[in-house]
C-alpha cells in the first residue's frame, strides 16, 4: 500500500516544518491530495493517525482532494478526470501507482489528441500546519 509510504513522507515533512518553526506542539495539518493520485483516503488518514507521535500526537488532520483538470495542447479544451470514464480497472490501477501513465490511457475528449497537460489534481502536499511555540 503506497498510502502508508505517502503518510510517512507527509509526517516527515510536517516534522521538518515544525522543527524549523520551533513548534512545541502541532495543532493542525492541512494536506492536499491530487485526485489523479487515486489515494484511498481512509487508509491514508488511518496511516497518518497511526504515525502521529511526539509533538504531533494530538494534531488535527484535514485532507482536501483536488480534482484533476487537463488541458489539450492542440485544441485548448479543458476537462476533468471524471470525464475519462472509459478507463478500465487496470488503467485506473496503473495511474494510481504512477500518475504520469495517464498520458498513455487518456486522450482529449474533443479532438482525440494525446498531447495534453495536467493543470491540477496531481501530487500530495502539506498545504499548511498550525502549531504552538
Amino acid at each position: 500500500m503506497h498510502e502508508w509510504a505517502l503518510a510517512e513522507a507527509v509526517i516527515s515533512t510536517v516534522k521538518e516544518i515544525a522543527e524549523k518553526e520551533n513548534f512545541s506542539m502541532v495543532k493542525q495539518v492541512n494536506i492536499k491530495i491530487g485526485e489523479l493520485q487515486g489515494i484511498e483516503i481512509d487508509i491514508f488518514e488511518f496511516a497518518l493517525k497511526e504515525l502521529l507521535q511526539g509533538n504531533l500526537k494530538n494534531a488535527e488532520i484535514r485532507i482536501k482532494v483536488v480534482k484533476t483538470k487537463f488541458r489539450c495542447n492542440v485544441c485548448g479544451y479543458e476537462w476533468k478526470f471524471d470525464e475519462s470514464k472509459n478507463l478500465d480497472e487496470e488503467a485506473r490501477e496503473s495511474i494510481h501507482f504512477i500518475p504520469e501513465v495517464v498520458f498513455a490511457y487518456t486522450r482529449c475528449p474533443k479532438c482525440g489528441s494525446p498531447d495534453f497537460e495536467i493543470m491540477e489534481g496531481r501530487g500530495v502536499w502539506v498545504e499548511s500546519i498550525r502549531g504552538e511555540k
